[in-house]
């Protein structure tokens, strides 16, 4: 049997990680020893470049570089526009990565890659679920599974620490936001809430610093940096830089060359965070309306849990502690954790599916082997005409925060005598209001001609990964008869035909 791995599919850089035969999971590092990579990619010269020196190019070459595509995923209108022509879709850069991930963690552990598991934003929603795992196929990997950021960071420290209780985790990565609350219980990881936005990440505390220093280097008498690409690109790396280097001191000079000059221009922490405020303040929003969604006060918190490179910015450290009352955890590795709980809960999948002697042990702190209970994070149902009112609405069947796998059913009937089809447009979204949902599905069903009323009965489903299902029966018929199962349209997502095309490209890419 192969191996395991878990990947944490990152916005500004990934990690990968594996159980060890003593049942630990370690992360892997890179083909350069790395623990981490950038989620860079370089086309250029016919060779495609992953990683670090993409990153490195990136300011001289924004043309042929792309980055933080994952907030790209599930949008199928969104192309990467090489400057010597190939465009490449979200799945296909983040199949690119992935591939290169999964060779280096071949590399390191001499063994086969027989099962991955990729993780998710808590809150994305099932296109983006299904596009990561088309970006995993893609790649050539056996994706066993896909699981929420802040479950995986979650599990990864209940099983290094043997801790338990309820557990808040603030995921802020560099482009997505989640918030989790959890307990922790006799090895059971029981999601009880979540909230998040796909988003919001470091990319917008970022994009706020190039504009205070923009602002800043017009003043010192430089162009407007954004109306060149150039200009724009290495603003955007110094502006990372500083940001980084906010979170360790007070002040940070950062050197630009514009219009022939070089400006160097000073930014202190103040600053950055007052111009910042209100990125801030959307994250105190979301961690209130999850906290309210599990029914929680702060004081049944018994520890917190900060995830992702983000959460480094003294900003979200004073927030957290001013909201809750007490000092978050500074033991889990903000970068590596996500990985590691994927790891495992790779781990634990191919041992269900594929039992035996080779089978890696994975058993916590007090001797249980873990067990995942996590929540869907979009709600589900349909558009129906509600006839008291005369105007549509959206009848939500599976509630936001049902905990997954999770089936749930509701009977409708018909409105007009003979009637043939119905419009079924299947929803994601808690809101009555349909403009207030997204439409997944939407799409005619043939029904045998009934007077009016005749019922319809629609079965809908979330599995274990937050893949959408959906089934319609009739039951005027004895017994009742299926209409088949509903194949999802998935507008946002590669049809199986495009997927397979796209592994075919990728294999034959020189990826480096």
């Amino acid at each position: 049997m192969g191996r395991a791995i878990g990947i944490d599919l990152g916005t500004t850089y990934c990690a990968v990680a594996a159980v060890t035969a003593v049942g630990k999971a370690e992360v892997l590092m890179n083909r350069e020893g790395e623990r981490i990579t950038p989620s860079v990619v370089m086309f250029q010269d016919g060779i495609t470049q992953v990683g670090t020196l993409a990153k490195r190019i990136a300011p001289t070459a924004p043309d042929d570089v792309v980055q933080f595509v994952k907030r790209q995923m599930g949008e199928a209108s969104w192309k990467f526009q090489t400057s010597h022509g190939p465009s490449f879709s979200a799945e296909q850069v983040s199949a690119i990565i992935l591939k290169r991930l999964a060779e280096d963690a071949e590399l390191m552990l001499g063994e086969p890659i027989d099962a991955a598991v990729i993780t998710v934003p808590a809150y994305f929603d099932d296109a983006r679920r299904q596009a990561t795992r088309d970006a995993g196929n893609i790649a050539g990997l056996n994706v066993v599974g896909i699981i929420n950021e802040p479950t995986a960071a979650a599990l990864s420290f209940g099983l290094d620490t043997g801790f338990e209780g309820r557990a808040l985790v603030f995921d802020l990565g560099g482009g997505t936001f989640d918030v989790t609350v959890m307990s922790i219980h006799g090895g059971e990881f029981a999601v009880e809430a979540t909230e998040g936005d796909r988003n919001l990440g470091g990319f917008n505390w970022d994009n706020e610093l190039m504009s205070l220093l923009n602002k800043k280097a017009m003043e010192a008498g430089a162009p407007d940096l954004f109306d060149d690409d150039l200009a724009t690109a290495e603003l955007r790396d110094k502006a990372e830089t500083a940001k980084r280097t906010l979170s360790n001191v007070a002040e940070s000079r950062i050197v630009i060359t514009a219009g022939g000059q070089h400006h160097t221009l000073t930014v202190t922490r103040d600053e950055f965070e007052r111009a910042t405020a209100h990125l801030l303040r959307r994250t105190e929003t979301i961690t209130e309306m999850a906290m309210e969604q599990a029914g929680r006060t702060w004081a049944d918190i018994d520890k917190i849990l900060l995830v992702g490179g983000s959460t480094r910015m003294p900003m979200v450290w004073d927030l957290v502690e001013t909201l809750s009352g007490q000092a978050p955890d500074r033991t889990i590795n903000a970068d590596e954790a996500v990985a590691l709980g994927a790891a495992v809960h790779a781990q634990l999948l191919l041992n269900n599916s594929a039992p035996g002697a080779s089978a890696l042990p994975v058993i916590g702190h007090h001797g249980h082997t873990p067990r995942v209970l996590d929540v869907c994070s979009q709600g589900l149902g349909v558009i129906i005409l509600d006839e008291d009112i005369g105007a549509e609405i959206n009848s939500v069947i599976i509630s936001h925060n049902t905990r997954i796998p999770a089936q749930q059913e509701r009977t409708y009937f018909t409105v007009s005598d003979n009637q043939d089809s119905i419009r079924l447009r299947i929803t994601e979204g808690d809101d009555t209001d349909v403009d207030y949902v997204k439409i997944i599905h939407q799409h005619p069903l043939e029904i045998p001609r009934y007077p009016a009323g005749a019922p319809l009965r629609v079965v809908m489903s979330f599995d274990v990964d937050g893949i959408v299902h959906v089934e319609v029966f009739d039951e005027t018929q004895t017994p009742t008869a299926s209409l088949g199962e509903v194949e999802l349209d998935r507008p946002s997502n590669l049809s199986r035909d495009e997927v397979d095309a796209k592994v075919t490209e990728l294999n034959l890419m020189d990826i480096n």
